[in-house]
């Protein structure tokens, strides 16, 4: 696998996002932060990450919570996942939300989401009058098991 050449301007002071590990999927984003900021319990805010960038036609930036922020601090990316689109030219900027009951600051630089990179495919409707059947049908959420 060969990998998708993304132009990108960083306008902050720190690293360009990496893969921590050989086999990761996600790159960490950092916070570009003059000043620390508090979230408060059920506050969110947009962070700005100092990246911009331009993503080849075809693909998007899909941006998700870090799993440790959410599990030990209630940390988690609110539009899960934020779809940066290939016509965006931006700043990236992450919605955290506090979902503890405690305040948690996030410093410059500390890494608060990650970025995945993927392919998407657009569609042409079909207009019909019925749908094909199938075991499932029309069934919802908690159909196929249990809730």
């Amino acid at each position: 696998m060969y990998p998708v050449s993304v132009k990108v301007i960083n306008r902050s002071a720190n690293p360009l996002p990496e893969y921590q590990t050989e086999q990761a999927a996600g790159l960490d984003l950092r916070a570009n932060l003059g000043n620390a900021v508090t979230l408060e319990p059920m506050q969110r805010q947009l962070i700005p990450t100092g990246l911009f960038i331009q993503l080849p036609e075809g693909y998007e930036a899909q941006i998700r919570p870090r799993s440790g922020l959410a599990f030990r601090h209630g940390i988690t990316v609110l539009n899960s996942p934020g779809t940066i689109d290939a016509d965006y030219r931006g700043e990236i900027m992450v919605l955290l939300i506090n979902l503890s009951g405690q305040p948690f600051v996030i410093e410059h630089s500390e890494r608060i989401a990650q970025m995945i990179v993927a392919p998407y495919q657009r569609i042409a409707w079909e207009p019909a009058g019925e749908l094909t059947e199938t075991a499932r049908g029309a069934g919802g959420y908690g159909s196929t098991g249990k809730v």
